[in-house]
């Protein structure tokens, strides 16, 4: 278990920290973009007071960062809503813009690179166009990235303002057509709600977001945010659990939703690696066949800080099985061979070095459809 994670499990335990110790704990909560939420964690359990000076500013620097981005992402929600509400078409927000708008406990802190909106498919082409009129450009320049997006993908290309520089993923549902797994996205947008003081400004209700957080982390292919994204379960977990009888909603949720794998992985990793508190009803520690012994020799090693100091000899190659998992999962064996041939003949240009190598500082450029 990496530094970080202890520390998110037991706080107290900063108390023990030595010079190195706090350290390494700052190094690993800044390459899983986890600072600003690190310092929220500590100052809700009362430890202010024994967090040495100069990691506190480094925490402190964490938690002003997360603050300006979410200020942005207020102003943010605003362009949008009168770039859409003309057209008729609802503003949506997902993953982070929706935890800052709706002023959830998973916001504590959290960093992002984009803002994320659901806009129903039979929209998406006058969405797209009134985005086009009010200063968004697609990322994807390449003429197979477009047609990849546009055919099989569950978004459309990633937008940027081109004078604001906020970068926008556009969707219209929350999985690839392509994948196994199909929900329904007219029963999420059914069930939005909206957010209260923010007229024509909705999210995904609490099941919802939770079911699509849990099925983003476990479809994706990147290990660099999913420590950060199964806090964001903990915390929107943790927030379901204050009411009686959310549990029976969420997995009744699921099972119409056709969501059930994505959250059984999430109840069980939330549990194992930060200690969720879930109702003994739902087996999330189970040992489990094959298979689930195999995922988790995956996800004990990506559901870490991608720091040097938590990798061990087998790191590299949980990475390497956990993206082809992901594009085994979103497409067919023949569409995945076709992808993935074209992308080994035909690489996408180098894009251009950020101005930082610390991520949680980098702007979003075009996304890549690999």
């Amino acid at each position: 278990m990496s530094l970080l994670v202890q520390v998110f499990r037991q706080p107290d335990e900063i108390r023990r920290l030595q010079a190195h110790e706090w350290d390494l704990l700052v190094r690993q909560a800044r390459h899983a973009n986890l600072l600003g939420r690190l310092h929220h964690r500590l100052l809700a359990a009362g430890l202010a007071a024994d967090i040495p000076q100069r990691p506190a500013n480094h925490l402190l620097s964490g938690a002003v960062m997360a603050g300006q981005q979410h200020h942005s992402i207020r102003r943010e929600v605003r362009f949008l809503r009168e770039t859409l509400a003309p057209a008729g078409i609802p503003l949506i927000l997902l993953k982070g813009a929706a935890y800052v708008a709706a002023g959830l406990p998973a916001a504590e802190g959290r960093l992002f690179a984009d803002v994320d909106i659901l806009v129903p498919r039979e929209q998406l082409g006058d969405a797209e166009s009134a985005l086009m009129m009010t200063g968004w450009q697609s990322t994807a320049l390449d003429a197979y990235d477009q047609r990849y997006y546009r055919r099989w993908m569950h978004e459309l290309p990633a937008m940027q303002h081109i004078f604001r520089g906020t970068a926008l993923d556009v969707h219209h549902t929350i999985l690839p057509p392509t994948a196994r797994l199909k929900p329904d996205p007219r029963l999420l947008v059914e069930a939005s709600v909206e957010i209260p003081g923010l007229p024509g400004v909705r999210t995904l209700a609490l099941p919802d977001l939770i079911l699509h957080s849990a099925t983003h982390l476990f479809h994706e292919g990147e290990p660099d945010n999913l420590l950060r994204d199964l806090t964001d379960l903990d915390a929107l977990l943790r927030h379901l659990g204050t009411t009686p009888g959310n549990w029976d909603v969420l997995t009744a949720r699921a099972r119409q939703l056709g969501l059930e794998g994505p959250l059984r992985l999430a109840l069980r990793y939330t549990c194992r690696v930060l200690g969720t508190p879930v109702p003994a009803g739902l087996d999330c520690l189970g040992a489990g066949g094959p298979g689930q012994r195999m995922l988790d020799a995956i996800y004990s090693r990506v559901l870490r800080p991608q720091h040097p100091s938590t990798a061990d000899i087998l790191s590299p190659l949980a990475r390497k099985s956990l993206y082809i998992r992901a594009h085994w999962l979103r497409m067919p064996p023949h569409l995945l061979a076709y992808h993935l041939a074209h992308k080994a003949l035909f690489p996408p240009a180098a894009l251009t070095k950020p101005l930082s190598d610390d991520k949680s500082h980098e702007k979003p450029g075009a996304k890549k459809a690999a």
